[in-house]
């Protein structure tokens, strides 16, 4: 016993090396708990997992109160018998029988509602319908001619218009050759772009009617459901806007292949959403699922146990997404270790459980240690 302890005192090289590595083994040990604590969000759930929720459900919920209903649009809609009103950029012909010299071909309604018409003169034309155009025509010709017969006809329509503007293929001003309508006006413009088109789906819509009147239509309902009570008129000057499909995101955050901001689309639930992030991958705790949905300045927290939803089909957590939810995949507990090891060592790419940490701290005989003698 007494050459080991002489050994060890009096080799400097042994008893520097040994320090050394215990050194460096503690503080490894030591941070690794700080870090692993830290390496992951761990939220909460505000909901019991088991039981979905009236706001948590598989099937999406009818927004009625966002958008507008039957009976507001058919509030809305006039009632009256529809009558085309003239009005600048119309194609009008007269026609005066009898009287080739009056008659006139494709006359342009001047910006402020003029057309010029001889032995007339110009007349104003503006938001008068056919019937009503002849008649005035009749009656200055009446002042000439003995019961002059007068025939208007309007050969291209530009004063029943709309302002189509958003995600559309031909965004612009469109005109209907007679009572326009809300179907009407997305085939006119166009539909969605061809590059969108397999991408996503039209889902709403606002029709801005004068200084202060906003309709929202839920085209979902309009398009997929054939809800024809959504199929508004629209009236002249009216503007529809589609806005961009991006503006609907979900964010699946954590322990997925590629998170981030993943754009709506129909039928969006939680395994959808994950798949499109590319899945889980290999560090995802798939029995620690969260989704986090703003219902006030708090929002609320649902679990998910996607282990159970696999394995045993169990769909009825499979909740269907709304606008900005967050789908979180928590780290499993090896993620958190492997989170601090390459922390403290960047170079440290895998783990081998087969090796120790001193081994590849240290590599594999860089160092030669000589084995002591014990006397008996």
């Amino acid at each position: 016993m007494y050459k080991f302890t002489e050994y060890i005192t009096c080799n400097p090289i042994f008893h520097y090396d040994r320090v050394v590595k215990a050194t460096v083994m503690f503080l490894i040990a030591s941070c690794f708990v700080l870090l692993a604590s830290c390496s992951s969000i761990s939220p909460k759930s505000s909901r019991v997992p088991t039981t979905p929720e009236k706001d948590f459900k598989t099937e999406l919920p009818i927004k009625t109160q966002e958008f507008a209903t039957a009976q507001k649009i058919y509030a809305l809609s006039p009632h009256d018998n529809y009558l085309y009103r003239l009005g600048p950029g119309d194609l009008v012909s007269i026609q005066v029988w009898h009287r080739p010299e009056l008659s006139l071909e494709n006359i342009v309604v001047s910006p402020d509602g003029i057309i010029a018409i001889p032995r007339i003169g110009s007349l104003n034309v503006m938001n008068h319908t056919q019937e009503e155009t002849q008649s005035m025509i009749s009656s200055k010709l009446e002042n000439l001619y003995i019961k002059p017969e007068v025939t208007v006809r309007v050969n291209e329509f530009h004063n029943n218009k709309a302002f189509v503007l958003g995600r559309v293929s031909k965004p612009g001003v469109i005109n209907f050759p007679g009572k326009g309508t809300l179907l009407e006006a997305l085939a006119l413009a166009g539909g969605l772009p061809t590059d969108q088109a397999k991408e996503s789906a039209l889902t709403k819509c606002a029709i801005i009617r004068g200084n202060d009147t906003v309709i929202w239509i839920d085209l979902q309902d309009l398009l997929k459901n054939g809800n024809m009570a959504l199929n508004s008129p629209i009236r002249n000057n009216d503007v529809i806007y589609i806005p961009e499909a991006t503006d609907d995101l979900v964010y699946v955050m954590g322990e997925v292949v590629t998170p981030g901001a993943i754009q709506m689309r129909g039928g969006m639930n939680v395994l959808k959403a994950i798949m499109l992030a590319g899945g889980m991958n290999k560090q995802a705790n798939p029995e620690k699922v969260f989704v986090i949905r703003q219902q006030s300045l708090r929002g609320d927290v649902v679990q998910i146990d996607l282990k159970n939803l696999l394995e045993r089909g169990d769909f009825s957590q499979n909740f269907a997404l709304l606008p900005n939810d967050i789908v979180y995949i928590s780290p499993s507990g090896m993620s958190k270790f492997n989170y601090a090891l390459e922390k403290l060592l960047p170079t440290l790419n895998v783990l081998s459980l087969g090796t120790t940490i001193e081994q590849q701290i240290w590599g594999k005989g860089s160092t030669t240690v000589v084995s002591p003698t014990f006397s008996k």
